[in-house]
């Protein structure tokens, strides 16, 4: 990674501005998962410890441009709190003169926690203003959000304008091992996608297919590949106005693809729809491919044989519903057992390995969905882009 981390600064007696990711999951205005409060620690604890103040900044959920209590982080700064065994000030803004005067007052080893980012309606189409008044509360930038990275907002991109700009621990983790998957991979190296629909990851199938040996394909996005080979799919989901696209790959690196070969599938798309299982070519009339069957998931296991990069985002089956979720956890343990360097895409693989008890095996768990995906794209994010080089 060629950009400046929080190592490559000088901290001693600064204000930090860090953006971390607090979109945390709330239920009764309570924090119910507090994985990426515990993500951005060891960033907060390094500065703390360098003699630096912290001004923490986050969005949370999708507040309509103003105020509302529903969306406070004030939880989450009491679950930080806990966690740093410290008192965290919660101001009652990211801006304006009262955070400033907050922001004048901070002594070395202190942290704030300003309020959510999204109250403004600059924050999202990262008005410069709003930006420079954030910069105006500090004397560096770090960006530890690497789940927003992808969007280019004040607390994102416009901020690192106008400071110095480098990256949190975390952020760091996250360029280093998905820029494995893009960059130089050590071969073999075995890709696998999956979810709902292709057309959402054309650019990934493409990108990775120019850099892997093998590319596993499961889910919704595999119906339409076995749709473009000609199978008859009945009412499986398959993206018509994708077939083309799917052939085109097909034609092109065919040998690259690995698809099931026989699939759980079900009468109705629902938990406790009646199943069984056949082979890809056999779906009886009325009936649709939820999960992979295990003839398929023993082919899989002979194609991560021996690798030594894998790379997962997404899953191979309706794993929402118990009943089909049984081919994700399979390949999540899959994965766990193969002594290669196992990254996984956010989102809905992060949170399958985590259901299949092998979150802890796996080398990265990656904590942007989006942000991921785009990054397997090959695409810059703005939020990275912003920061200074080394």
């Amino acid at each position: 990674m060629n950009k400046k981390t929080v190592k490559d600064i000088d901290l001693k007696g600064k204000r930090v501005f860090m953006r971390v990711d607090f979109n945390v999951p709330m239920a009764e205005g309570k924090v119910t998962d507090d994985k990426r409060i515990k993500a951005a620690l060891p960033t907060i604890k390094y500065v703390l410890e360098q003699g630096a103040s912290v001004l923490l900044a986050s969005h949370l959920g999708r507040p309509k441009g103003g105020p509302d209590p529903e969306f406070s982080l004030k939880a989450a700064a009491e679950v930080l709190a806990g966690h740093l065994g410290k008192p965290v000030t919660m101001a009652p803004d990211c801006v304006g003169p009262e955070v400033e005067k907050i922001a004048a007052a901070l002594q070395p080893g202190e942290v704030v926690m300003l309020e959510n980012t999204r109250f403004h309606k600059g924050e999202e189409k990262n008005d410069l203003d709003l930006a420079q008044q954030m910069a105006a509360l500090a004397d560096v930038y770090v960006n530890d959000a690497f789940g927003s990275a992808h969007r280019a907002h004040s607390s994102t991109e416009g901020i690192a304008r106008f400071l110095p700009a480098v990256s949190g621990f975390l952020m760091e983790q996250e360029l280093e091992y998905l820029g494995r998957a893009v960059g130089s991979p050590e071969h073999p190296y075995i890709a696998i996608l999956g979810g709902a629909k292709i057309s959402d990851k054309i650019l990934v199938v493409e990108t990775l297919l120019s850099k892997c040996d093998k590319l596993i394909i499961g889910g919704g996005m595999a119906n339409t590949f076995l749709a473009a080979q000609g199978l008859n799919m009945q009412d499986s989901l398959v993206e018509t106005a994708s077939l083309e696209t799917a052939r085109e790959i097909l034609a092109k690196v065919g040998d690259k693809l690995v698809l099931p070969v026989d699939a759980v599938v079900a009468d109705k798309f629902e938990a406790e729809a009646a199943s069984q299982i056949v082979d890809v070519d056999k779906i009886p009339a009325g009936w649709r491919m939820l999960d992979v069957g295990p003839k398929t998931l023993e082919l899989y296991k002979s194609t991560l044989n021996g690798a030594k990069l894998i790379v997962w985002n997404g899953p191979v089956g309706v794993f929402e519903f118990p009943k089909f979720a049984e081919g994700t956890f399979a390949l999540a343990k899959l994965l766990a057992e193969s002594g290669a360097t196992t990254v996984i895409g956010g989102g809905d693989s992060a949170s399958a390995v985590k259901k299949a008890g092998v979150a802890k095996q796996m080398t990265h768990v990656s904590t942007g969905g989006g942000a991921s995906l785009e990054f397997l794209e090959g695409k810059e994010l703005p939020g990275v882009a912003a920061l200074n080089n080394k």
